[in-house]
């Protein structure tokens, strides 16, 4: 499945800076980055599973915002993307 994940982390302090960056490194390793602070991750059920978990354990629910978005593939899904960063089909076959 399609995540969308998106966050808003507070940056007013060090420690604010800090859980910015450690929330990044999360999302860097199980997706790729469509925008600062956007991310498209294909996942499966486990793998949301402990993305979620990693990521509530790096912010804190009084300062920072996050939000994750399941796209079913039995609803079908369409992107439209405008710009120049064109992100990575995952069903797409890899040339060699």
């Amino acid at each position: 499945m399609l995540v969308i994940v998106c966050y808003d982390v507070s940056t007013e302090t060090r420690e604010g800076r800090r859980r910015l960056r450690r929330v990044a490194r999360v999302c860097e390793g199980t997706g790729q980055r469509v925008q600062k602070s956007v991310f498209e991750c294909q996942v499966d059920r486990m793998q949301l599973e402990e993305l979620e978990r990693r990521l509530l354990a790096e912010i804190r629910v009084d300062e920072d915002c996050l939000r994750l978005y399941r796209l079913a593939e039995t609803r079908g899904c369409e992107v439209r993307e405008y710009g120049r960063f064109r992100a990575l089909d995952y069903d797409a076959p890899l040339l060699v």
